[in-house]
């Protein structure tokens, strides 16, 4: 995931998803495209961000969670993909960080680009 203000990149972070599985619920990621997305708070996540308008889909959120298995069609942002479970699969590392960081950096609402 790549931050801008501008043209100027100021901040970039990995990001973790299901694979493309038709956007079938729970199980696939969301399709390529642009969504608003808007800051928003529960108490299993906290403060988060929440995609809004997904084909199909209800509830697609930005979240800290560091394990593929933490995905339910949501997106996970991390520094960087490690196995840290050893279960072979790949996974983010210190997404919690992360999302404090995007949480400071981004507005209460933005675009967001799907490539």
């Amino acid at each position: 995931m790549t931050v801008k203000l501008g043209s100027q990149v100021i901040y970039n972070c990995k990001t973790l998803e299901l694979p493309w599985l038709q956007n079938k619920s729970k199980v696939s990621c969301i399709p390529t495209g642009t969504y608003q997305v808007r800051k928003r708070n529960s108490p299993k996540y906290g403060d988060h961000f929440h995609v809004l308008d997904v084909p199909g889909r209800d509830y697609i959120l930005i979240h800290h969670g560091n394990y593929y298995t933490d995905i339910l069609g949501c997106i996970l942002p991390g520094q960087n993909f490690s196995d840290i479970n050893g279960d072979g699969l790949r996974d983010v590392t210190n997404s919690k960080n992360t999302m404090k960081m995007l949480l400071s950096l981004l507005p209460d609402s933005f675009t967001l680009i799907i490539t």
